[in-house]
């Protein structure tokens, strides 16, 4: 038994036992067990008989396994067993026949032997356990039979070759990255409705906006917008990316997936359908439980590409995009798919959205400057201001890129997830979920933090948050001489789900310009921020080893992501 494994022995030690206990059950007939309970063994002695049989070999048992087996009954005992792999291919039970140290009946009942006693429901149960059949049991390991191992195999890596947006400042990553690095704010005065009554009268609108040649008119009539947003910019990624139609009849569709989210989903078709049914359930749209849903949006886009690879959408608030980014480029490196559309979209400008954002007070009230309301690190900040709009990757694996001769952007490197578990909508006061997503990230990525020398931080112009991240940062890279950081939503606003991928195209695009865009409206910056590290109110040159890119959301979710020139 020398050459028994751990586990086959500390089996051995718990058949002993069962064994055991019949043996003694069987010496005494029930009446006596019950009234002479000085001549019962007790559970110690069982023990000490078990473990004086096993140590014969001078093998030691864990107290602690065979305590735990002491109780078991046969029926438990044979399935765990039974669980293990098959006994013909893996193991033999030549050193269980041979051996002296089982006696010569201690084990009769773990071969069928009819001569053990067993109830009716364990017959039941188990039939073969009273049929004389032999039964497997895990004891050797089999001579000559080698575990297989899968050969190793190189990672795919994944790239970017196509973006498309929809923002208050642009409709392609060109214009948007543009007018970002030239400080143009597309916050104003809300035009969509009527909101003279709230406290909070601007935001980061759409102005102008067209579905022409993107999304057939009769649909466009009764989407939501942020499903309007999410179809166009993902055509327009793989616009971007090339995949013309004689490129898409090439590529095997079942290996091409969509992986778009929303934070809040269809909330005007929703709205409008309450509406409606305070009328009559006839006058609302058909289309509303659907079209209302946050995965509608990657359906839509799939149905229309004809696209079978993974497909769905992930919802974690703010940090919406991130996530699904980082989902999309884990299904290619795990090659469930060669090529993903990924990102998020939101359209939460209306009434119902507009009013609950109002009721947490969590907006800027900044009305009588809009331009001037989003001002991250900015002493004077109050709130966020909503923006809408939606960002698409197109992620591609790159051997599969390189074949169909794509234009490569940027490297998506890897990323992190975690969660604060601390509170619905106030970041942790020691931003420890931040941290280690951040530190999380950077194991997952191999990417030291040292060669992290450009952030596009998630800094929405909250009090507590922007500066609990800007700790957190510093904390993790330290006073970097070289480090830049800057956020996207000084410019736009916050664009809720979609604001992780548009800040993702953002980032990509400061890789090939070699330009990184300017904070605006930082004017007084919060005591204990360091300027020197943010970028000021000019874009700077700065040449980006790996770039880093945070999205947090309510619920304490955490998201962080990273990019770097394709080599």
């Amino acid at each position: 038994m020398a050459a028994s494994s751990v586990v086959c022995t500390w089996l051995v030690a718990a058949c002993m036992s069962v064994a055991c206990e019949k043996d003694h059950s069987m010496m005494y007939p029930p009446t006596m067990l019950h009234s002479s309970s000085s001549k019962r063994l007790s559970r110690c002695a069982r023990r000490r008989r078990v473990r004086s049989k096993c140590n014969a070999d001078g093998t030691e048992f864990p107290r602690s396994l065979i305590s735990s087996f002491c109780g078991s009954s046969i029926q438990g005992l044979m399935s765990s067993c039974l669980a293990f792999e098959p006994c013909d291919e893996y193991y033999s039970s030549k050193g269980l026949c041979s051996s002296d140290f089982f006696g010569d009946n201690g084990f009769a009942f773990l071969f069928g032997s009819r001569n053990v006693p067993v109830t009716r429901r364990q017959r039941q149960m188990n039939p073969a356990a009273h049929s004389g059949e032999a039964m497997a049991v895990a004891v050797q390991p089999a001579i000559g039979v080698a575990s297989k191992k899968k050969p190793p195999t190189k990672q795919r890596r994944v790239v970017v070759t196509g973006m498309g947006v929809e923002t208050p400042i642009g409709h392609d990553p060109d214009e948007f990255y543009n007018n970002l690095l030239e400080g143009v704010s597309g916050i104003s005065e809300i035009e969509a409705f009527d909101c003279a009554h709230y406290p909070t009268r601007i935001a980061g609108e759409i102005k102008s906006y067209s579905t022409d040649g993107w999304v057939a008119p009769k649909l466009s009539k009764r989407m939501d917008k942020f499903m309007l947003y999410m179809l166009t910019a993902g055509k327009k990624a793989l616009a971007d990316g090339g995949i013309t139609e004689d490129v898409m009849d090439e590529l095997d569709k079942a290996r091409c997936g969509v992986l778009i989210g929303s934070a809040m989903g269809g909330m005007k078709v929703f709205n409008d359908a309450i509406e409606a049914l305070r009328i009559s359930y006839k006058k609302m749209n058909p289309f509303c439980v659907p079209f209302a849903t946050t995965n509608m949006g990657s359906a839509m886009l799939a149905m229309d590409l004809g696209w079978m690879g993974p497909n769905y959408s992930i919802s974690t608030a703010c940090a919406t995009s991130n996530f699904c980014i980082l989902n999309a480029a884990n299904h290619i490196i795990r090659g469930e798919a060669d090529m993903m559309l990924c990102g998020g979209s939101d359209a939460a400008i209306i009434p119902i959205g507009l009013g609950g954002f109002v009721a947490c007070r969590a907006l800027s009230q900044r009305n009588c400057d809009p331009t001037k309301a989003s001002r991250p690190w900015d002493i004077s900040r109050d709130g966020f201001v909503m923006g809408e709009g939606a960002g698409v990757l197109l992620l591609e694996e790159l051997e599969h890129a390189k074949r169909r001769g794509a234009n490569i952007y940027a490297e998506f490197l890897g990323g992190s997830f975690t969660c604060d578990a601390y509170h619905m909508t106030e970041p942790h006061p020691e931003g420890t979920g931040v941290i280690l997503c951040i530190e999380k990230a950077l194991a997952q990525s191999g990417v030291s933090r040292e060669d992290v020398n450009y952030i596009n931080a998630h800094a929405t112009s909250t009090p507590a948050g922007d500066l609990k991240e800007y700790q957190a940062l510093i904390h993790c890279f330290g006073q970097n001489p070289e480090l830049r950081v800057n956020s996207t939503k000084s410019m736009i606003g916050h664009l809720l789900g979609a604001a992780g991928a548009v800040e993702a195209v953002a980032t990509v695009q400061a890789i090939q310009t070699g330009w990184v865009h300017p904070n605006i409206n930082l004017e007084s910056p919060d005591e204990g921020v360091d300027v020197n590290v943010l970028v000021g109110p000019k874009k700077e040159r700065l040449d980006i080893k790996v770039a880093l890119s945070n999205s947090f959301g309510f619920g304490g979710h955490n998201s962080s992501i990273l990019f770097a020139p394709y080599k």
